[in-house]
């Protein structure tokens, strides 16, 4: 199983984790890993946060998890895509779970720094033009509970919301820009390492795990 990885170092972290391929037997070897972390851990276990159920039209197109053998899982990823909602061209959509520090999800944001704290931040205290202030950009529903995102500032190419989920920071990105129109709908993220849908639909290797968008 083992190479099937490759490695990647994106910050702090080293290293990312990624698989070549996607499948039912791809995800419950991540799964198997990221819940066994959690199982001897003090800290509590790292969610895999992924849309359920997936939206029309959309497959689960990658996974991926950061850390090592001395500090353990710290990191969580999913990729899915399909339609985007305003035009049906193709979107890309990630999710990132990670402790403070980590930076993974700023990365595939483009934001400085290894945490959106700031960013968060600047959002509250000016939503911008014709915002209501301190209204979230986005609501989803995150195991069960109603939790705010916040649209924060990322390269033009994609929109980066923020927010927390179980304590740790959740990241939602969207390739094109236009994407994260997604999350105004009713999305809710279910963690894979409680229950991994056997009618989860895969679709090819996302391009932005491998480097190559």
């Amino acid at each position: 199983m083992h190479g099937e990885y490759r490695c990647l170092r994106c910050g702090p972290v080293a290293p990312l984790h990624v698989p070549e391929h996607i499948g039912a037997e791809i995800m419950a070897s991540v799964v198997e890993r990221v819940a066994a972390d959690g199982e001897s851990a003090d800290r509590p276990g790292m969610p895999l946060w992924c849309p359920w159920p997936l939206p029309p039209g959309w497959t689960l197109t990658g996974v991926a998890w950061a850390g090592d053998d001395r500090a353990g899982v710290r990191a969580t990823l999913v990729a899915c895509a399909g339609p985007a909602p305003l035009d049906g061209g193709p979107a890309d959509l990630i999710f990132v779970a990670e402790e403070p520090g980590v930076g993974l999800g700023s990365r595939f944001a483009g934001l400085p720094g290894p945490d959106p704290g700031p960013q968060v931040e600047e959002a509250l205290t000016d939503p911008g033009p014709g915002h209501p202030e301190r209204l979230p950009h986005a609501k989803i529903r995150v195991g069960g509970h109603p939790t705010p995102l916040w649209l924060v500032r990322s390269e033009t190419d994609r929109s980066a919301y923020a927010g927390e989920a179980r304590g740790m920071w959740l990241h939602a990105i969207a390739w094109p820009a236009s994407a994260g129109h997604l999350l105004a709908e009713e999305v809710v993220l279910h963690d894979l390492t409680e229950w991994t849908p056997p009618e989860l639909v895969y679709g090819a290797p996302s391009p932005y795990l491998h480097g190559q968008a």
